[in-house]
C-alpha cells in the first residue's frame, strides 16, 4: 500500500527540484557566463546585491573572473573618496568593454553598502572603497585585495593591478576633459585684460616681492607631492578598523592629500623664518625690529624644521636624526 504513495511523493519531489531550479538565475554555468554578459553588454559596472554575489561569485564552477568594488556611496554614508575611486573603477571597466581584449573571462561588478550589507559582513569589510579580484578557482588571497593606502586607485593603477591579478591587459582611454583648457584660455584672458586696462603702467611687472611670492608657491606645490596626488589618487585621510584617523601615511611609499597640505605648510613656515633671519641680518633699519625679526625667524625655523623631521622618521622607519621634537 505505501508503494503508490511513495512514488507519487518521489514525482512531486522532483517536479518541484525542477521548478525551483528553473526559476534561479544562473544555475549553470553557462547560463551564468551568458547572463553575465548580457548585463555587462547593457553597463560595464555590474551593480550586485547579496543574491546576485551569491549567484555569480560564491556559485561553483566558475571559469571568470570579479573584480567588485564595496563601497559605500550614498551621501549619508559621506563617503567622499567613494565617488572619486567609483570614477576611477567606471574608467577601467569601459577601458576594458571597447577594448580588442574584451572577453567574458573577466567581468566589473560593485557592490554598495546599503544595497549589500550582507556582503560586506561575509568578508567582514568595515571601510570603504576596497577593491577585491575574486579568482575563477579558489578564494580570493591577500594579492587579491589592492592596496590603495599604497598605490592608489588610479585608473591606470587599477588597470596594472588587475594585469598582475588576471593576466589581461587593459590600456585605460579617459573620456575628454576640456575644463583644464578652458580655465588656462580663461585665466590668459584674464591677464591679457589686466595688462591691457594697465598698458600705461607695467612698473608692477618689476616687482621683485611679486615674483618672489610667486616663485615660492609653485615649489611649495610642487614639493609637497601635488603631482603625486594627482597621479595616484590617495584618499584625504584614513581612518582605521579601531576609528582612529591618520593625517600622515605611515610608509614612504605613500601619502594622504591632507599630508601634502600639512608638508606645504611647514615648509612655508621655514621659509618664513629663513626670510625673517636674512633681513635681520641685512644690518638695515630699526635694530630693535632687527632683532624682533631675528627672534622669531630662528622660532620659525627651529621649531617647524623639527616637525617636519618628526613627519620624515614617521614615515622613515629607522631614521636616527631628530631636533626639538621626536
Amino acid at each position: 500500500m505505501r508503494a503508490p504513495w511513495c512514488i507519487l511523493a518521489m514525482l512531486l519531489y522532483t517536479f518541484c527540484g525542477v521548478t525551483d531550479t528553473q526559476k534561479r538565475p544562473g544555475t549553470t554555468l553557462a547560463e551564468r557566463v551568458q547572463q553575465l554578459t548580457d548585463m555587462s553588454n547593457k553597463r560595464a559596472v555590474l551593480r550586485f546585491n547579496a543574491n546576485k554575489f551569491r549567484d555569480f561569485v560564491k556559485a561553483t564552477p566558475r571559469n571568470y573572473s570579479v573584480v567588485i568594488m564595496f563601497t559605500a556611496m550614498a551621501p549619508q554614508r559621506q563617503c567622499q573618496v567613494c565617488r572619486h575611486a567609483s570614477d576611477e573603477y567606471t574608467i577601467v571597466a569601459n577601458s576594458f568593454r571597447y577594448s580588442q581584449s574584451y572577453s567574458n573571462k573577466l567581468f566589473f561588478a560593485v557592490v554598495d553598502f546599503d544595497e549589500g550589507s550582507d556582503v560586506f559582513q561575509m568578508l567582514r569589510l568595515n571601510t570603504a572603497p576596497v577593491f577585491i579580484h575574486f579568482p575563477p578557482k579558489g578564494k580570493p588571497k591577500n594579492a587579491d585585495t589592492m592596496d590603495i593606502q599604497r598605490i592608489g586607485f588610479a585608473a591606470e593603477t587599477l588597470a596594472k593591478w588587475i594585469a598582475e591579478r588576471t593576466d589581461v591587459q587593459i590600456r585605460v582611454f579617459r573620456p575628454p576633459n576640456y575644463s583644464g583648457t578652458l580655465a588656462l584660455i580663461v585665466l590668459f584672458g584674464i591677464v591679457a585684460a589686466f595688462l591691457y586696462l594697465r598698458r600705461n603702467n607695467l612698473e608692477f611687472l618689476y616687482n621683485k616681492n611679486m615674483w618672489g611670492m610667486g616663485a615660492l608657491f609653485f615649489c611649495f606645490a610642487m614639493t609637497s607631492g601635488q603631482m603625486w596626488n594627482h597621479i595616484r589618487g590617495p584618499p584625504f585621510i584614513h581612518k582605521n578598523q579601531n576609528g582612529q584617523i591618520a593625517y600622515v601615511h605611515g610608509s614612504s611609499q605613500g601619502q594622504f592629500v591632507l599630508e601634502t597640505y600639512i608638508v606645504m605648510f611647514l615648509n612655508a613656515a621655514v621659509v618664513l623664518g629663513m626670510i625673517l633671519l636674512t633681513e635681520a641680518a641685512r644690518g638695515k633699519g630699526d635694530p630693535k625690529k632687527r632683532k624682533i625679526f631675528a627672534v622669531a625667524g630662528l622660532i620659525l625655523v627651529s621649531v617647524f624644521f623639527s616637525l617636519l623631521l618628526s613627519v620624515f622618521r614617521t614615515k622613515t622607519q629607522g631614521y636616527p636624526y631628530s631636533f626639538l621634537f621626536k
